[in-house]
């Protein structure tokens, strides 16, 4: 029923994915696809759309980069002593559970910035370890980072326990805040009620206005918190310049298991011994932001912690590793997996690309250590990859040597490739007239006497592709997957996986 996918993975990166190709079939001409689009758009109107359905054909094919802001987004962090609730409350005011959160004090220790948005108004969130007055080691270093927070930040959200009331840390913290001059909002976290509230009211003694009672566990009074802390903000921040830019150098996460040569590569890259490299496997911990000059332009390369086989099994500094190693990712715009070329494919190496695919992120896979491997070795190579890898042909491979610098300048076009094609949108008559090929010569199979048909799609968004299909009937995965194979076929789609949902819309009963 479909052309095969081709299993070739070739050594040298694929050249660059071309932004535009005539479809098959001849015409090609732009009119023609219009014709096409306001043809079907009409004949959508007979079938049962939602409003969010009506919303998303409306604003389809508008896209292009999101408005970036004319200077950079106010800095609003969170700081309080250990154990008062400050990854929970960032947690809560993002919308999901990225700040790693423990009932033990010191489990944040660096500065993590996330986005955030609350009324209408993006911001930048930093979360921020435990600031303690008589820290040694580890916790003065947690409590340098904090007080660079705070000198960082156009606003503070000061985090105090309610159920504890005012400590003398805390009236530390508040003269360190008196010194730097921002404006802040008292937070009294874990009020849980109506009858922690008297406890909440007991803060006023801390001079720094109304504390706010607030569960962060519960979301209890989030919202008035907020709203006085983004009444702080600026329209553009003063000092956002010290964090790093969502629109500057593009972010790559270097990912794999332990010991596969990631630190390696980035010092390689670095040119210096920029982070610790030991045989050890785990050597590192915690995320590692380095900005390296490749290809002639410079990005932001990240280097993480292994992934273990068994992260739900892991304890202590390694379990919180791996899910800072989650984050990273979640922050970066392209992955680059390494693969230790000298030995077999690991399971670990397959649930490591599957992680990023998962993501959305572009993928570029790097084959390290081929400076060690033989003829035979590359020979069984690439029957493992044909075999393990089969779910990705089209990610772009490299075979690199992070230990010599083989091939190193390589990764430059392959992250390119993976980078355009992640970003690239599909104008709306030209998809539809493809489909509306692909369907006449592969139509769904009959099922239960029905056969399903394709009314209309749309690239919803990009970063990566995101196709929705309005159909008359349920379509079956086997034919979803041959639906995003021709895609790939047709426009490329080199390093980035794309995602395929189907809409299934009935006719209006007359």
């Amino acid at each position: 029923m479909s052309a095969p996918e081709n299993p070739d993975t070739p050594e040298d990166v694929p050249a660059d994915v071309p932004t535009t190709t005539t479809p098959s079939g001849g015409g090609g001409a732009e009119g023609v696809d219009d014709n096409v689009e306001n043809a079907l758009r009409v004949g959508l109107e007979d079938y049962d759309l939602s409003p969010e359905d009506v919303a998303l054909l409306e604003a389809d094919g508008e896209g292009g980069p999101e408005e970036v802001p004319s200077g950079p987004l106010p800095v609003l962090a969170v700081v309080g002593r250990p154990n008062v609730g400050k990854s929970t409350l960032v947690n809560r005011i993002i919308g999901r559970r990225e700040a790693v959160v423990e009932d033990v004090p010191g489990v944040t220790r660096d500065r993590v910035a996330y986005p955030a948005n609350w009324a209408g108004r993006d911001f930048t969130l930093v979360d921020t370890g435990g600031w303690e007055a008589k820290a040694e080691g580890l916790d003065l270093a947690v409590a340098d980072q904090a007080e660079l927070a705070i000198e960082l930040a156009d606003a503070v959200v000061f985090v105090v326990d309610a159920t504890v009331g005012a400590t003398a840390s805390d009236e530390k913290v508040v003269r360190l805040l008196r010194r730097s001059g921002r404006p802040v909002v008292l937070v009294a976290n874990k009020v849980d009620g109506p009858r922690q509230e008297a406890d909440a009211t007991q803060l006023w003694s801390l001079g720094l206005g109304e504390p706010y009672p607030v569960s962060a566990l519960h979301g209890r009074g989030t919202g008035d918190a907020l709203d006085a802390a983004v009444k702080l903000l600026p329209a553009v921040s003063a000092v956002g310049g010290g964090l790093p830019d969502a629109g500057g150098p593009r972010r790559v996460a270097l990912l794999g298991r332990p010991n596969v040569g990631k630190s390696s590569m980035l010092n390689k890259l670095a040119g210096s011994e920029r982070v610790v490299v030991h045989p050890t496997a785990g050597t590192t911990r915690d995320p590692v932001d380095e900005l390296i000059e490749l290809g002639g332009r410079t990005w932001r390369f990240v280097d993480t912690a292994g992934i273990r086989r068994r992260v739900h099994l892991t304890k202590g500094a390694d379990f919180y590793a791996s899910l800072r190693t989650q984050t990273a990712l979640e922050k970066a715009e392209v992955a680059v997996v390494l693969v230790d070329a000298s030995a077999p494919i690991a399971e670990q190496d397959i649930r490591i690309i599957s992680t990023v695919v998962e993501s959305g992120r572009a993928l570029v896979v790097a084959y390290n250590k081929w400076d060690l491997t033989d003829e035979e070795r590359r020979h069984y190579l690439e029957r493992e990859i044909e075999k393990e890898l089969v779910q990705i042909p089209w990610a772009p491979r490299v075979n690199v040597s992070a230990q010599t610098g083989r091939h190193m300048e390589r990764l430059v076009p392959a992250i390119d490739t993976a980078l355009s094609s992640w970003e690239t949108r599909i104008p709306t008559g030209r998809l539809n007239s493809f489909l509306g090929q692909v369907v006449a010569a592969h139509p769904h199979p009959v099922r239960g006497g029905k056969q399903p048909r394709i009314l209309f799609g749309t690239q919803a968004s990009t970063r990566p592709p995101r196709f929705v299909v309005f159909a008359s009937g349920f379509l079956e995965a086997g034919y979803r997957r041959f639906l995003e194979r021709r895609l790939r076929e047709e426009f490329g789609f080199t390093g980035t996986p794309i995602e395929l949902s189907v809409r299934v819309r009935e006719k209006r009963k007359r």
